[in-house]
């Protein structure tokens, strides 16, 4: 039995859509390329994020920490991801691929919440607080990456009581070992709901009708 999503209790987080993730150019996106175009993850996003905006369901973006020089520099453990935004210069501020993807930006009752320094958008930002603050209780996982932010931030949510939804088709991940383990082998042991954008959708319209 598919999840009744109540509108007003009812979040989508969005995670981490910058260009350097979303768009042709961006330092990410020739890494993401293939999967994002199997799942069709864009419009697939486009999608999710449309109809909850219809049905009344509150849209949370949930941004990576924007790179800046000498960013984890001075850190005692720096995980490897750190490691290699220090490299790359990943979502760097101030530039193009640091800026949310044109087609998710937000609007008028979006969220914007405190930027996460590792992979979980809960631990040291105010997205429970504001989650708690608006009366949600149920969170639906989009963006980026599957198996890193997604899962971390699925996890935490589970913890922190919230039901958790994810969606195989509006995240992408490197490589579909990775996309296996991020909704067949780890999603099943903490999040509430595995679907597609199809179902979410379907689900949204009718909580709405």
């Amino acid at each position: 039995m598919s999840p009744i999503y109540e509108p007003r209790r009812t979040a989508v987080l969005l995670i981490d859509p910058y260009n350097d993730f979303l768009s042709e150019g961006g330092r990410i996106w020739p890494r993401l390329a293939a999967m994002a175009g199997e799942v069709g993850l864009l419009d697939h996003l486009r999608s999710v994020v449309g109809s909850a905006r219809e049905a009344g369901v509150r849209v949370v973006f949930v941004p990576h920490r924007r790179w800046e020089p000498d960013d984890y520099a001075t850190w005692a453990h720096p995980n490897p991801t750190q490691l290699g935004i220090m490299e790359r210069h990943s979502f760097a501020r101030g530039t193009w691929g640091g800026e949310f993807h044109p087609d998710f930006l937000p609007q008028a009752g979006d969220i914007v919440i405190q930027e996460h320094w590792a992979q979980s958008g809960f631990a040291n930002t105010d997205l429970d607080f504001q989650l708690k603050q608006h009366g949600i209780t149920h969170v639906v996982l989009v963006g980026l990456l599957a198996n890193t932010c997604i899962e971390s931030t699925g996890r935490f949510a589970m913890e922190l009581g919230y039901h958790v939804t994810l969606v195989r088709d509006a995240t992408a991940a490197f490589e579909p070992a990775m996309m296996h383990a991020a909704h067949d082998l780890n999603g099943p042991t903490y999040a509430h709901a595995i679907t597609t954008t199809d179902g979410l959708t379907a689900a949204f319209e009718g909580a709405h009708a």
